[in-house]
């Protein structure tokens, strides 16, 4: 009786494909499994290991994720062997960059319906043959993994892909990412069930074609999202340059130079390393800021520049604020998901409130009033100092998903 291996290699992929069993909790299933047939001992297309058939031959599965929990970007691997007589003879499968026999009892793995049985590690990915094979240390590990630490790495760029520029991300791709992974954070249950539908089987060269199309897909799908900061908006004077130190063209308006408010550089450096788009709103002469922020090289860090002299009308007059949105690419409906950070209750704060936009109060100088002279002035959030800024953002941004847009008046 014929074992039927010479039949094509996409029905033998079919045949013996493994069946994945996932923790009830996985928020990733997978996409795709990317087959290469061996027959004779050779280096692997998709993995770091060389496959050496145990029988006639071995079917090598590239099984695609779009996301770990730790990243975007997820590629696993399960090597089915198949005997002389169309058995399995072995299963191996990924496990933390090593590479572990499927043993479920005999050396053999847990067979269902033919096929042999992985069990899948929750967010991660890695392969067990068994669920109760998984240590307790493992166990606790993970939770962590899964939640608190959830989204640590962003967009995967250790792999061939990204090394070989079929795709490349930005920091704010990395932020978006982990953004969207800290969303999904969850508890495994470790209670295992099969995958909810089965993931498209073709051949490696089609799942490596498809791949970083689906990863720059994904990341522009998430830049088109609104649960993320749309902008930063930041003013200058006591925000950022301590105005006390100010020194002016005799006889003019123009500031020349001035100091930085302790921690302020860092803080927009530290905003502009996350991928936030920044735009400088502020009060006065152009020239002011340009002499300012050139010196302490910070000019350069703005994604735009939206200054009164150029708009016409001071804060809190809503038209510089809708030309901060219109220089970051939004309008009036994204103001809720910016921020505008300044010292002054009845510029900035005002301002920004009255179109919905998230106020934060610097209230590092004295020489402004801290009392709010009505609820129209009450800003959302206050820092004592730049070096609070980055955290408090990176604390508020998960928050969008919770809110809803709010109504600015016209």
């Amino acid at each position: 009786m014929s074992s039927g291996l010479s039949a094509p290699d996409a029905e033998l992929a079919g045949r013996y494909a493994p069946q994945l069993m996932l923790d009830r909790a996985e928020p990733y299933q997978p996409v795709a499994f990317g087959y290469t047939v061996f027959r004779a001992p050779e280096a692997s297309p998709s993995s770091k290991f060389r496959v050496e058939p145990d029988g006639a031959l071995a079917i090598e599965y590239a099984i695609y994720y779009d996301w770990d929990i730790g990243h975007l970007y997820d590629l696993e691997h399960v090597w089915v062997h198949v005997g002389l007589d169309g058995a399995i003879a072995k299963v191996e499968a990924s496990s933390h960059g090593g590479r572990l026999i499927m043993d479920a009892g005999a050396g053999q793995a847990e067979m269902l319906d033919g096929r042999p049985v992985v069990y899948v590690e929750a967010g991660k990915h890695a392969h067990w043959a068994m669920a109760r094979q998984m240590p307790v240390v493992d166990r606790r590990q993970l939770s962590a993994l899964c939640g608190a630490l959830a989204g640590l790495e962003g967009v995967h760029l250790g792999n061939p892909f990204a090394k070989s520029g079929l795709y490349q991300a930005s920091e704010r791709d990395h932020r978006l990412a982990r953004l969207k992974m800290r969303h999904d954070a969850f508890v495994p249950s470790h209670d295992y069930v099969p995958v909810q539908s089965r993931p498209e089987l073709m051949s490696w060269s089609q799942l490596a074609d498809l791949i970083p199309q689906r990863i720059k897909q994904i990341m522009a799908g998430l830049a088109a999202r609104n649960d993320h900061f749309g902008a930063i908006f930041l003013d200058c004077g006591d925000t950022l340059v301590d105005e006390r130190s100010e020194v002016k063209t005799p006889g003019s308006d123009v500031v020349l130079s001035g100091d930085l408010i302790p921690g302020a550089g860092d803080m927009v450096r530290a905003l502009k390393a996350a991928g936030h788009k920044l735009v400088l709103v502020a009060d006065g002469p152009r020239q002011t800021f340009v002499n300012l922020l050139s010196q302490h090289d910070l000019w350069g860090l703005f994604d735009a520049q939206v200054i009164s002299e150029d708009v016409g009308v001071l804060k809190p007059d809503a038209r510089m604020f809708d030309a901060a949105l219109t220089a970051a690419g939004l309008t009036r409906a994204d103001a809720w998901r910016c921020v505008m950070v300044g010292n002054n209750l009845s510029r900035d704060i005002k301002g920004a409130n009255a179109l919905g936009i998230t106020s934060i109060f610097m209230s590092w100088s004295t020489l402004r009033a801290h009392t709010p002279a009505d609820r129209d002035e009450v800003p959302d959030y206050r820092v004592t100092s730049p070096a609070q800024l980055p955290g408090l953002i990176d604390q508020l941004e998960p928050l969008l998903r919770f809110r809803e847009p709010t109504p600015s008046s016209d």
